[in-house]
């Protein structure tokens, strides 16, 4: 796993990159989390794949609980893929209402590169 940090108008954020699946477990996330947050970043960027497909199927109320420790941390979460994949409605509706907000967003890989001003 590697952290790449970005700085984007005073806010720190950590992308992290790995090629393994790394948040299998809500202590996994909340792992991540805490490690980042004691490095002083105010947002992370996680990408789809690297998420458990639990995280996506709303049943498993893992969504919820990883969700929640963010929002107890006042992290930033943003999730990045293709969300099309999911054919649940429920999901849909929930990725809807969460970019919404600033808390929680799904975000395809296009729009991670132009909110980061990245080309790669």
């Amino acid at each position: 796993m590697k952290i790449i940090t970005h700085e984007v108008n005073g806010i720190r954020i950590a992308e992290v990159i790995s090629d393994e699946r790394i948040v299998n477990t809500v202590d996994e996330a909340l792992q991540l989390l805490v490690d980042l947050y004691y490095q002083e970043f105010d947002k992370v960027i996680l990408f789809a794949k690297n998420v458990h497909p639990d995280f996506f199927d709303l049943k498993t109320k893992m969504a919820g609980e990883i969700l929640q420790k963010f929002s107890n941390y006042r992290m930033q979460l943003t999730i990045v893929g293709d969300f099309d994949q999911y054919p649940s409605k429920s999901l849909k509706d929930f990725i809807y209402e969460c970019n919404k907000g600033q808390a929680v967003n799904f975000i395809s890989s296009e729009q991670l590169k132009e909110a980061l001003g990245i080309s790669r």
